[in-house]
C-alpha cells in the first residue's frame, strides 16, 4: 500500500500536465540571446506581476549584470522596496495569508514555473484571459479554467473577450471556440500585446535557469573534446595493435 501511494504521489505531476493538455498551445518561440526583449520582459514582470508573484531564487544583481542592465539604473527602477539593496533575493511584499484571502490560494513563486509548465504554456496562458462576469474578477481563462487570478495585463490588451464561429456538423450548427479577441481598448495591438508576452515569457524562462545559455555553450565544448578524444584514441590503438595484426 505504502508503494503505491508513493507511485501514486510521483505520477501526480505528470497526471496534472497531461489534464492541462487538451487545449492545443501556441509556440512561445522566445530567444534567449535577445538582450533587449529580457530586458522588456523584466520591466513588464516588475511593473505587472511582481506586486503578488516572487522570484525567490534569483538576485537583483545577478538579473542586472546577466541582461546589462546598469545597477543604477536596476536600483532606481526595478527594486520598489527602498530597504532592498542590490545583492538582495527578489521576494516581494505580499504575505501568504494576505494572498490566499484576496486571490483564494497564495500567489507562486514565479522562478521555476517555465521549467515546470513551459514557455508554450505561459505564453498561450497569458493570451487566452477573456472577460466572465461570473468570477470574482470579472475574467476566466481557457487554459486555467475557473483561475483566481485577474488579467494583469489587461490595461495593455484591452477587455478580451472570446470569438466563435458556427459549423455545420452533422447538419446542425454548432458554435465553435476559435480565439480570443481584443475590443481594442488596450494600450497595445494585438501583434504587439503577443510580443510583449513573448517577451515575458522569455524572462521567465530565463529566471528559471539563468545559466541554459551558457550551459549549452559549454555542452557543445564537451562534445567536441569528446570527438576529438575519440579520434584520438582510435589512433592510438591503431598504433599499439599494429603489429598485432
Amino acid at each position: 500500500m505504502k508503494k503505491l501511494m508513493v507511485m501514486l504521489f510521483a505520477l501526480l505531476p505528470s497526471l496534472v500536465m497531461a489534464a492541462g493538455a487538451k487545449v492545443p498551445l501556441d509556440a512561445a518561440n522566445n530567444d534567449l540571446s535577445d538582450k533587449a526583449s529580457l530586458q522588456r520582459g523584466a520591466k513588464l514582470y516588475m511593473n505587472y506581476c511582481f506586486g503578488c508573484h516572487a522570484t525567490q531564487y534569483q538576485r537583483y544583481e545577478r538579473v542586472a549584470n546577466d541582461l546589462d542592465i546598469p545597477v543604477d539604473l536596476m536600483r532606481e527602477n526595478m527594486i520598489f522596496d527602498r530597504d532592498a539593496k542590490i545583492g538582495d533575493l527578489m521576494t516581494n511584499a505580499i504575505s501568504t495569508e494576505y494572498a490566499a484571502n484576496s486571490f483564494g490560494a497564495p500567489a507562486p513563486d514565479l522562478t521555476l514555473v517555465a521549467r515546470v509548465r513551459g514557455t508554450d504554456w505561459i505564453y498561450t496562458y497569458l493570451r487566452s484571459f477573456y472577460a466572465d462576469p461570473s468570477r470574482p474578477f470579472g475574467v476566466n481563462n481557457v487554459v486555467f479554467p475557473s483561475v483566481g487570478m485577474p488579467h494583469v495585463l489587461e490595461e495593455l490588451q484591452g477587455v478580451p473577450s472570446k470569438t466563435y464561429e458556427t459549423r455545420l456538423v452533422d447538419g446542425e450548427e454548432v458554435q465553435e471556440y476559435v480565439g480570443i479577441q481584443s475590443d481594442g481598448t488596450g494600450e497595445l495591438n494585438d501583434e504587439e500585446y503577443d510580443e510583449a508576452v513573448r517577451d515575458l515569457v522569455n524572462f521567465l524562462e530565463y529566471s528559471g535557469e539563468p545559466m541554459k545559455l551558457e550551459r549549452q555553450n559549454l555542452g557543445l565544448w564537451v562534445m567536441g573534446f569528446i570527438v576529438i578524444f575519440f579520434v584520438l584514441t582510435l589512433l592510438l590503438k591503431k598504433e599499439y595493435w599494429r603489429d598485432v595484426h
